[in-house]
């Protein structure tokens, strides 16, 4: 009884350090029954380059942000519920080694952690928890899910019309393909549901051809079926569609990722007994 009650405090603990780390902006992250079960650093790969975010796995959640103040600080908190993730082991790359894709209906992206051990001790944590969350609930698996956005530097001109990028030509990215698009080829929106179910979100003109037509038929049918439900939003709806999400990865990191490159935290796995206590 009384190392069942150490056991909760100490995680109740824990919980509550990650939530202070990321300030006032962050959620609260204490919920009956939720446990952390471990943390690290790993390189998660955006659209300007790998940058070091911190992850924190818990039993039903996982969760990431960036690093500030030499890691004792984090901002930009996101949380995934493990149900909508899918992992991908992957080869190592050119710029990344121990690397694997981690899918989510609203963001697809890859990371690396500093070892292929690391790696392995990720990857078997998070795919353990949440065989056990969907075990132990009514919660079912995501089935659809977002691409990865292609890095800004795979390529230099626009990958629809072409175009070369530069200074003024700014390079953009479309939700549904994943792209590298100028300006002019990315003025159209359009409703992606499983990444938000109303907001009109940046989408390249050859997707929202696609989109248009797939809307335009399932209008149809709905019509020859007499439903008189109609198009949650348009394009004119909203004009700047972006969440902040994606508003902060069109800017560049406030900090240079060259000085974390070497500074990786080892992924530490607090065992259930929890003999290896956060300092």
């Amino acid at each position: 009884m009384m190392d069942q009650l150490s056991f909760v405090q100490k995680n109740q603990d824990r919980i509550h350090n990650v939530e202070n780390s990321f300030g006032p902006s962050g959620k609260p992250l204490s919920q009956p029954g939720r446990v952390l079960i471990g943390e690290g650093r790993l390189m998660k790969q955006s659209r300007r380059g790998p940058q070091p975010k911190v992850f924190f796995l818990f039993n039903d959640v996982l969760v990431y942000g960036s690093i500030i103040l030499n890691g004792r600080w984090h901002k930009k908190q996101q949380i995934i519920p493990l149900e909508d993730i899918q992992l991908e082991d992957l080869e190592d790359g050119v710029g990344m080694r121990n690397q694997w894709l981690i899918r989510t209906p609203r963001k697809s992206f890859y990371v690396a952690a500093s070892s292929y051990e690391e790696k392995r001790a990720w990857i078997e944590h998070m795919e353990d928890c949440q065989t056990k969350l969907l075990q132990s609930s009514d919660r079912r698996p995501s089935s659809t899910f977002a691409v990865t956005w292609i890095p800004d530097q795979a390529s230099a001109i626009c990958m629809r019309c072409s175009d070369k990028f530069s200074m003024t030509q700014r390079r953009h990215h479309c939700r549904k393909c994943g792209f590298v698009v100028c300006r002019a080829c990315s003025k159209n929106r359009a409703v992606i549901e499983h990444i938000h179910p109303t907001k009109c979100l940046r989408v390249c003109t050859m997707c929202h051809l696609s989109l248009s037509r797939t809307d335009a038929e399932a209008q149809e049918v709905s019509r020859l079926r007499g439903d008189s439900t109609e198009k949650i939003g348009s394009d004119e709806d909203e004009v700047d569609g972006s969440s902040e999400e994606e508003e902060a990865e069109e800017q560049m990191e406030d900090h240079d990722p060259s000085r974390w490159m070497d500074a990786w935290s080892p992924y530490v796995y607090l065992k259930p007994e929890h003999v290896r206590p956060l300092t």
